[in-house]
């Protein structure tokens, strides 16, 4: 590598400058070091093979072996016509067998879901209900909304899906060349299975508890939302799974630091380090781009559906007491705070492995015990976590952590406030007009007598 210190420092004038013009030719000098050894350390990463044969991608593809389970859930329901085209690779297309197969089973659906969506909009348009019985009958309609936006927020999203998937794909094979390592999931398979069953069993027993416990729930109804329910537990368990698996590849990478830092050439070795941990966090960027569409739709449906809930909770227990009615809505209410939960907080930990954690790893370093080079790219690996944040989001329309979760149960809370002085103000309006109607009714009897 060539040396800029001495091509600098060979002009007489350099000593001869003051200490403000010194510090910016040493900025200067760090820069080309910089810019030298980025070079060098791309050179050095693009050492392993870029474009290894298919059944190579796919010997290494253990990701794909442990989510398989999954993948085929969602193709048997319709929800993502994505599938593995060739060896190693998995493809999008709109006339492909899967793709018709997922338009023939969302038709039928479609046609079950308007009878029931028609019979839950005739409960809701009788006569004689009351004012808090109209807000919370919205619940199981809004319900039925991911069905009908299914094809416009999942599948016109496939490709970037596809794109994912490829991208996990060459990721486990490039950290197997740099870290020597395959990048396995231990216990993910099993887990995946039971997501599966699990899914499916939860929506079922959701869905028959409304039966029981709310008294304008039929048994037919039910089945129509069978479905959407499973495809709401499938994707925060998709969700669970990615961020397991991503937080699994960061504590291996950050594990072999060690013996990174003890090879012949560590500062080779970081660069390479350093452009596989970018990788990972684009492949995180790219999970929230892909299935943006249908968690934006989950977020807004269950700070919907848990604002109605909670309303008629409290007006039915406020007004009646405590029944099973209230029993249901408090089910529904905690399993949609249970979902938002568990996608915040396990993008919260995944953004925690792949930023603090590692940077602590990084850190905790001693640089003294290493050459400069091996110190400037411990310094690069920081600046590139610094300046590339592992901030999980959805195609940059929503930061997807914690701090999501506390701003929605805000939220939920204002709007169930406005709510409740809505209904105030609604009953308050509602006894001053019985009261003024019965004065009148009373001095119109009055002049009838005499």
């Amino acid at each position: 590598m060539r040396d800029y210190r001495l091509d600098i420092d060979k002009h007489d004038d350099y000593f001869a400058r003051n200490p403000h013009q010194r510090m910016v030719t040493d900025r200067l000098i760090k820069k080309r070091l910089s810019e030298a050894s980025v070079a060098q350390s791309t050179a050095t990463v693009r050492g392993y093979t870029e474009n290894p044969d298919p059944e190579t991608l796919d010997e290494y593809d253990f990701f794909y072996k442990t989510t398989k389970s999954l993948l085929v859930l969602f193709q048997i329901m319709g929800v993502m016509p994505i599938e593995r085209s060739g060896v190693a690779e998995t493809t999008f297309r709109w006339k492909s067998k899967t793709a018709l197969y997922a338009y023939c089973v969302y038709t039928v659906e479609t046609l079950f879901v308007l009878r029931v969506l028609e019979a839950r909009v005739n409960i809701l348009l009788h006569g004689g209900k009351r004012f808090d019985e109209y807000i919370y009958g919205i619940i199981f309609l809004s319900i039925l909304s991911p069905h009908f936006l299914l094809p416009i927020l999942a599948w016109t999203n496939g490709a970037e899906v596809a794109q994912f998937k490829n991208m996990w794909t060459k990721f486990q094979y490039k950290y197997y060349e740099i870290t020597g390592i395959p990048l396995l999931f231990e216990r993910l398979t099993w887990i995946t299975y039971s997501l599966c069953v699990f899914s499916w069993v939860m929506a079922i027993v959701i869905m028959v508890a409304q039966y029981y416990l709310q008294p304008d729930m039929e048994l037919w109804h039910t089945a129509g939302y069978y479905h959407i329910l499973a495809m709401l537990n499938c994707l925060c368990s998709l969700w669970f799974i990615n961020c397991t698996s991503m937080g699994i590849a960061a504590k291996g990478l950050a594990d072999s630091l060690h013996d990174a830092l003890g090879s012949t050439e560590p500062a080779e070795k970081l660069a390479e380090y350093r452009d596989l941990w970018v990788d990972l966090s684009h492949l995180m960027q790219q999970l929230g781009k892909a299935y943006s569409g249908m968690y934006a739709l989950m977020c807004v449906l269950i700070i919907l559906t848990t604002i109605v809930a909670s309303y008629g909770c409290l007006t039915e227990i406020l007004d009646r007491g405590l029944s099973f009615k209230e029993v249901g809505l408090f089910v529904i209410t905690f399993y949609c705070l249970g979902l938002l939960y568990i996608i915040c907080n396990e993008a919260y930990h995944n953004s925690h492995r792949m930023g603090p954690v590692f940077r602590e790893r990084l850190l905790n370093v001693n640089l003294n015990a290493v050459d400069m080079r091996t110190r400037q790219e411990v310094h690069m690996f920081l600046t590139a976590i610094d300046k590339n944040p592992p901030v999980m989001n959805l195609n940059q329309y929503a930061d997807v952590n914690r701090g999501l979760l506390s701003s929605a149960v805000t939220s939920i809370c204002t709007y169930l406030v406005m709510l409740m002085q809505f209904r105030q103000t609604f009953m308050r309006n509602s006894a001053l007009a019985a009261r003024r109607a019965k004065f009148r009714f009373a001095e119109g009897v009055n002049g009838t007598l005499h």
